[in-house]
């Protein structure tokens, strides 16, 4: 089940001859397409595009079940490959993201494959002038019980990518599911233990040179001025120039490179963040949280209830700027000719990717090709574009010869685009019974993506609460951020929960029934809690100086109660 990358990769070490590198590649153009996701060789051997990025989370696997159950493919003989941008594989962004993969690609795959087990069928009834209809397919063959006789599909293949799409195809029932509800062996796990999966610290080119950077320390910081002269004297180092974000060094190896960036001498012009530092965004930010805010949420009447309250609570949490730190540092190889771009990466939005190497280059995105590889983790730091645009910019001066740039791990922890940091408020009112009449939050922290983010966990909380109110407060500090796998999610519920304890706790109550109350028009909510609690043994005794926690809450679509003992 190896790709073409996978075969390359063989040849290079050595483990596979050319020749049958050059039989593979062969069998490979001799494929027919029945559709974006599925092709077939003549010797059976079907093809799956996996369209989404593999980090660790196990899409080759989740995916190649979907198509091959529902095509009905033989489970112990297909290979599987990342394609390239194409709209079919998303739009208006191909890439990996917001816990979508099997929930946003689930219908779509499903009715592919059902398309091309149809065709296939189509064309067996064909050949064998028989009805479709009497027809069945297992294991990449389609068969005529009448007489038992038996087509693969590559046999079929070349005719049945010839018939009509079937724009309504008949999918199978969950009791038809042979691969989806069970749990295969990953597919991708042989590769990655005998060291031929294709990261892209992996990936080589002919005549590959490779590149690191040296970036200014504070963030919009650029460079004034660079003396080379010590690190183009280190033994091979082959240039040293500047790009947008620092001076690039680029060598015969990644240690030529790094040891010549140590020779650097550079000046910065450390821009208007210089004075910045964690104390003083901290004492910003808390005063900020002292002042109104903009409304993102607000029901009932907070400021009547909390003004006639008997007692009130306060309380302040607070979370820190936190780097992604995946496994494999980031890099990217890329060579750019004057019609052409090839990037050979590891990214989470293979669109993202495309559009920062045409704005680099000034080619088209039509010339440009984006090579998944597999990623060392990505937690959402590899669906940025900063990385992927500095390689460009260093393989464009080196025009014609592949360049990978490497980061080091302190590159990546220095110049990430960190999750952002919060300092938020809470003051709640509790009632006669001691539970929240009002509560009133105030978010404090820096502006991400889509409208919501810094506040959700806190704004969309299911608690009975019949008055509240969240604000939030934006300032933009100069600090990259991005997603880190949730972003407000991740510590917002933290917040949320920690508070309702806090609140519990001041009202001489039990966690979990101080939670089940609340959540009495929630039973989704309530069933998982209780589900988490029945399961943890809540409520039996513990030894002296062990105690338990929980937390409840629904992200994306997903319901999660956790019990920490």
């Amino acid at each position: 089940m190896q790709t073409l990358k996978q075969l390359s990769a063989l040849l290079q070490s050595k483990q596979i001859s050319a020749t049958e590198l050059a039989q593979s590649y062969l069998d490979r153009i001799a494929s027919s397409d029945l559709n974006a996701f599925i092709s077939v060789t003549p010797d059976n051997m079907v093809t799956l595009q996996i369209h989404k990025s593999e980090m660790g989370q196990g899409v080759v696997t989740s995916i190649s079940q979907i198509l091959a159950d529902e095509a009905d493919v033989d489970w112990t003989k297909f290979r599987t490959e990342f394609p390239g941008v194409k709209p079919v594989y998303g739009t208006p962004m191909m890439g990996t993201y917001g816990s979508l993969t099997i929930r946003g690609s689930y219908a779509q795959l499903r009715k592919t494959a059902a398309q091309a087990r149809e065709m296939l069928v189509q064309a067996a009834a064909a050949r064998w002038n028989v009805p479709a209809a009497g027809l069945r397919t297992e294991n990449s063959t389609v068969v005529n019980p009448a007489n038992n006789q038996r087509l693969t599909y590559g046999a079929l293949a070349v005719d049945a990518a010839k018939v009509a799409v079937p724009q309504n195809p008949t999918l199978k029932t969950a009791a038809q599911f042979k691969i989806m509800g069970t749990s295969p062996k990953r597919l991708d796990t042989p590769i990655k233990v005998n060291g031929t999966a294709p990261f892209g610290m992996d990936y080589k080119a002919p005549g590959m040179l490779y590149a690191t950077i040296e970036r200014c320390p504070v963030f919009e910081g650029k460079v004034k001025t660079f003396d080379a002269t010590k690190a183009k004297a280190v033994a091979g180092v082959k240039d040293v120039f500047s790009i947008g974000h620092g001076v690039a060094v680029v060598a015969e190896n990644t240690w030529a490179a790094m040891q010549g960036r140590k020779q650097l001498v550079i000046t910065w012009d450390e821009g208007p963040r210089a004075g910045n530092s964690t104390a003083g965004l901290r004492a910003a930010w808390a005063k900020q949280a002292e002042t109104p805010g903009q409304q993102v949420q607000n029901a009932g009447n907070v400021d009547t209830a909390l003004a006639g309250a008997a007692k009130k609570i306060e309380a302040v949490y607070e979370a820190p700027y936190l780097s992604h730190a995946p496994m494999e540092p980031l890099n990217a190889t890329v060579l750019v000719t004057d019609t052409k771009c090839d990037v050979w990466v590891g990214t989470q939005i293979q669109t993202v990717a495309m559009q920062a190497a045409a704005m680099a280059t000034g080619l088209k995105e039509s010339q440009i090709d984006i090579h998944t590889l597999y990623l060392g983790g990505g937690f959402g730091r590899r669906g940025g574009e900063d990385y992927v645009e500095e390689a460009v910019e260093v393989a464009k001066h080196m025009k014609g010869t592949p360049v990978k740039t490497v980061w080091t791990r302190e590159d990546d922890l220095q110049h990430d685009t960190y999750r952002p940091a919060s300092y938020t408020k809470f003051i709640a009112a509790l009632d006669a019974e001691g539970y929240p009449a009002a509560i009133h939050a105030k978010v404090v922290s820096p502006p991400f993506g889509q409208p919501g983010v810094q506040t959700e966990g806190i704004r969309d909380m299911k608690y009975a609460v019949p008055n509240f109110r969240v604000e939030q407060h934006s300032p933009d500090v100069g600090i990259p951020v991005s997603y880190w796998r949730s972003v407000g999610y991740s510590q917002n519920t933290f917040f949320m929960e920690s508070f309702l304890d806090e609140l519990a706790t001041a009202a001489g109550k039990d966690p979990l029934e101080y939670r089940r109350k609340l959540l009495e028009k929630q039973p989704r909510m309530l069933a998982v809690l209780n589900l988490a609690a029945e399961k943890a043994g809540w409520g039996k005794p513990l030894p002296a100086g062990r105690f338990r926690g929980i937390a409840v809450v629904s992200n994306i679509g997903s319901f999660n109660a956790q019990v920490a003992e």
